[in-house]
């Protein structure tokens, strides 16, 4: 089914080494499973912070009900679903949890040649009539699956009323395509580019199998391979998983809630920063753990400690007096907010977040800034913050834009009128010329 080389094994044993240090913040717990034949296994499950969500089932990769398949539960838990793993080895050998040492991936390969797939799909089955059961659950239930998971999620959608499901590189879904007729909920693959568990051919066939169906979406990913959305293993690759994920929480969404206005939850997170500057109200919209990345200046926190501290001594006190903005556009997409805007202030002080160290010039500045902000759940996760800092320095006089390919507060001015001038710095354009009377002079309010 798979294999390991040797330099993925040992890079793979430093990496659990800092998933124990992770264990102890797993926020579920094991519970005890009946399946139609009496046989009882167990699932791990984790609670949303509401205590109450729709159900989501995670299907296991070889290496059982380890530290990375809690970590997926915990996650989506915090994304606001009941989530329930359960232990798809247990007949073979129960609570079995394996890391992605070489030892360890033979024993997983070894328990693979005794798996019985069509029993576990029924313990599968199992499990989605006891989560819908469960109190806790309120709605339908969806299901998503890693490898061995990924196929077996197709296996479950096709067999089993499911609300949506979600594949991850699963290996051998080519084989199981007879089934795809019976497949009424809408799906999302993701696959790798170089995985030769999955190769080009399969996903090939997979993608000829869904052709007509629109509510089936099938992602493969350039440049990375196998297992690229596990943190734990050295295939990871952060952006694609990142947009996994983003388009897995889409479909979460639409298919089962809950719904969340990001919009509002962002606002109220600004009315604190900018308008009541209430440091502690700020921390409680987000998440146990988030981070902050001012992109040009580096400034920012990773961790509650260090981004209350940043917060405190550095963001929410350091803004001129006179701060405003001005919304350009604003998008909302499943798990996050892109918000455009014109940033506008008199540098009266020293604003450590974006200008560190440079004492107030008393100039006024107008600069583009975007706001790109993830949440979890009902709580924001992290924000990246970029902004034209060449523009600033520009402005405050701090450098000389003869000669350079910058501009001042011209960047502003262009998004609110698109007619004024274009391709100023052009040396070879037609319209390479500057009117002075269309823009103000730098540092100066343009009303």
């Amino acid at each position: 089914m798979v294999s390991v080389s040797s330099n993925e094994a040992v890079t793979a044993t430093t990496r659990e080494v800092a998933s124990e240090l992770r264990r102890a913040a797993m926020s579920g717990k094991f519970v005890e499973i009946t399946a139609a034949d009496g046989f009882r296994f167990r699932a791990y499950k984790a609670l949303p912070p509401s205590g109450k969500g729709p159900g989501l089932i995670v299907q296991q990769e070889l290496f059982g009900i380890n530290v990375q398949i809690r970590r997926v539960c915990d996650q989506f838990a915090e994304e606001g679903y009941v989530v329930v793993a359960p232990d798809l080895f247990a007949r073979i050998e129960p609570n079995v949890e394996l890391g992605y040492s070489e030892p360890d991936f033979n024993k997983a390969l070894n328990l693979y040649t005794k798996f019985d797939e069509a029993q576990a799909v029924r313990d599968v089955g199992a499990t989605l009539e006891a989560l819908r059961r469960m109190p806790e659950c309120e709605g339908d239930v969806g299901t998503i699956g890693y490898c061995l998971g990924g196929k077996l999620v197709v296996l479950t959608a096709a067999r089993y009323d499911i609300a949506c499901a979600a594949s991850y590189y699963g290996v051998g879904i080519e084989n199981c395509l007879d089934e795809a007729k019976n497949i009424k909920c809408p799906m999302v693959f993701h696959f790798a580019e170089l995985d030769h568990y999955a190769p080009t051919e399969a996903v090939g066939k997979i993608q000829a199998a869904f052709a007509q169906r629109k509510d089936v979406k099938i992602h493969v990913y350039p440049g990375v391979d196998h297992a690229f959305a596990s943190p734990e293993r050295p295939p990871y690759n952060k952006p694609a998983a990142i947009m996994a994920h983003s388009r897995t929480l889409s479909l979460f969404r639409k298919a089962l809630g809950p719904d969340y206005d990001l919009s509002a939850l962002w606002d109220k997170h600004l009315e604190y920063e900018f308008g009541t500057r209430d440091l502690e109200a700020n921390m409680k919209t987000m998440v146990a753990q988030p981070y902050v990345n001012d992109v040009p200046t580096l400034t920012g926190g990773v961790g509650y400690e260090e981004l209350y501290n940043f917060y405190k001594h550095h963001f929410l006190f350091a803004n001129p007096a006179d701060t405003r903005t001005v919304p350009i556009s604003r998008t909302v997409g499943a798990d996050r907010v892109v918000d455009e805007l014109i940033f506008c202030f008199t540098h009266d002080r020293e604003i450590d977040w974006m200008l560190p160290g440079i004492a107030p010039t008393g100039k006024y500045v107008e600069v583009p800034l975007v706001a790109i902000v993830c949440f979890r759940g009902d709580k924001l996760y992290h924000e990246h913050i970029y902004w034209d800092q060449a523009s600033v320095l520009v402005q405050l006089g701090l450098i000389d834009r003869a000669g350079l390919p910058v501009v001042g507060s011209e960047s502003a001015q262009k998004l609110i009128n698109e007619q004024l001038p274009s391709n100023l710095l052009l040396r070879n354009c037609a319209v390479r010329r500057l009117d002075a009377a269309k823009f103000p002079a730098p540092g100066t309010k343009s009303g």
